[in-house]
């Protein structure tokens, strides 16, 4: 697994665009029923909750999340609900919950998922090691950005990243 913290992204499973996928898009139907279940929601709120639940580690982006939504209503899993203000809000049908029931095991297992990414964050943001992580991207930017830069430089840095990398996974 690699380390692909931020606001977006993270682990995950397929590769997409060279990004890593967090979840596939059953994976991520299962979830957002869930969190509809739990109380009725609109797409912003799902996103945020989302990535309230795995630390920061992972957020859907609305392109993925709102298709999602359109697709769980065309399937009669989920329905517009009454709210406050323009944005639709969602609530469970009957066979949405059935839907839930009957995947117990693997929605379990999706937000066992989300809370082990929030644990990883929490490890790898942590004090010393997101300063250092800093600290090299910061050199890393401001040396390779000179004009000076040769093939033979490029080839020494990545073989000094290499061996960090391989004296980490020893540890």
């Amino acid at each position: 697994m690699a380390f692909g913290f931020g606001g977006r992204g993270g682990f995950g499973h397929g590769e997409r665009g060279g990004r890593r996928r967090m979840f596939d898009g059953t994976e991520l139907r299962l979830i957002l029923l869930k969190l509809i279940e739990e109380q009725p929601r609109h797409g912003y709120d799902l996103i945020k909750e989302i990535e309230e639940r795995s630390g920061g580690a992972y957020a859907p982006s609305p392109g993925v999340v709102y298709p999602t939504l359109t697709m769980l209503d065309d399937m009669g899993l989920i329905e517009e609900s009454k709210s406050e203000g323009a944005k639709k809000q969602f609530a469970i049908t009957a066979d949405g919950t059935a839907h839930l029931a009957e995947r117990a095991e693997e929605v379990e297992a999706l937000f066992e998922r989300l809370q082990q990414l929030a644990g990883m964050r929490a490890r790898a943001d942590g004090g010393p090691i997101r300063r250092a992580m800093v600290n090299l991207r910061a050199v890393l930017q401001e040396r390779l950005a000179g004009e000076s830069v040769d093939p033979d430089m490029l080839h020494n840095v990545a073989e000094i990243l290499d061996e960090a990398a391989r004296k980490i996974e020893r540890l």
